[in-house]
């Protein structure tokens, strides 16, 4: 296979990946029956990158996610040169660069139910490699959600050779973590970069077995609470622990670092913020 049919493929499938888990989330918000409120709808909303490429977000507002963003781009052009060291094959490549992803955060309205995020994505630089992975943030730490989580995506890996789930549940504590506060931002997951074997194909399949493995579990964590009654210190609770979100996402994430240097768009990049926050 080609490199542009390898993009092409990559591409395609994270588009395929987009439709079905907004299906999904689509129908949770009928599955919950909430007066007041209704059932939310993805909007979709194309952008275009001055540098090359772009992307299309799509955003809900509903009974069950107070905001969830699941967002793809396709984008390409010449890295800044103070940001090249950063990226590798960057600098080989003289700065040029091509990415494809989906990034989905979800911010449930009820802190019963965990936010989470989600990611996979292809960068071709003088190299080429997958990156991605999936973690969960409860407010209030539930062990069944947490033990169902972690088990989906340990089967995930093991069902493929080139992944390694000791190392990507560790590397996912470690990258999600609070340095200032000395905390994790939740519970964890799998978070893997550079996944490079020398088989695209196979590394490949690991990145369709992780968005499978987050489109399977996340939805059905969600309905286990669905009409849960919360009380108004459980929801200034949640909305602590959004802050915890936000410090994370503005001061350590390399999603925002990249797509800020590469010149995407804003308000792609900043979707995973909360629409409400708090701090004590």
């Amino acid at each position: 296979m080609e490199d542009d049919e390898k993009k092409a493929a990559a591409t395609a499938w994270f588009v395929d990946l987009r439709d079905r888990i907004c299906a999904s989330f689509e129908a949770l918000e009928t599955d919950l029956a909430e007066d007041g409120l209704p059932a939310g709808r993805f909007a979709r909303k194309t952008w275009q990158r001055d540098g090359g490429g772009g992307g299309e977000m799509a955003l809900m507002h509903g009974r069950v996610f107070e905001k969830v963003g699941v967002n793809l781009s396709t984008v390409h052009g010449i890295l800044p040169a103070d940001y090249r060291a950063a990226i590798p094959g960057a600098e080989a490549a003289g700065g040029a660069f091509w990415a494809a992803g989906i990034s989905l955060v979800a911010h449930p309205r009820s802190p019963l139910i965990p936010a989470t995020h989600m990611n996979c994505r292809m960068i071709v630089t003088g190299q080429s490699w997958f990156g991605g992975g999936a973690d969960l943030t409860p407010t209030f730490l539930d062990e069944s959600d947490a033990k169902a989580f972690h088990e989906a995506f340990s089967a995930a890996c093991a069902k493929h050779p080139v992944a390694d789930y000791e190392r990507y549940k560790r590397w996912c504590d470690e990258y999600f973590f609070l340095p200032h506060r000395g905390e994790a931002r939740g519970i964890g997951g799998i978070f893997f970069d550079n996944l490079a074997s020398g088989d695209w194909h196979a590394d490949f399949a690991f990145v369709k077995e992780v968005g499978c493995a987050f489109h399977a579990i996340y939805p059905a964590l969600v309905r286990r609470h669905l009409g849960q009654p919360w009380t108004v210190e459980e929801k200034r609770a949640q909305l602590i622990k959004r802050g915890r979100y936000v410090e994370f996402n503005l001061l350590y994430d390399r999603g925002t670092m990249f797509g800020l240097k590469t010149g995407g768009n804003v308000e792609a990049i900043l979707m995973s913020l909360p629409p409400e926050v708090a701090w004590p």
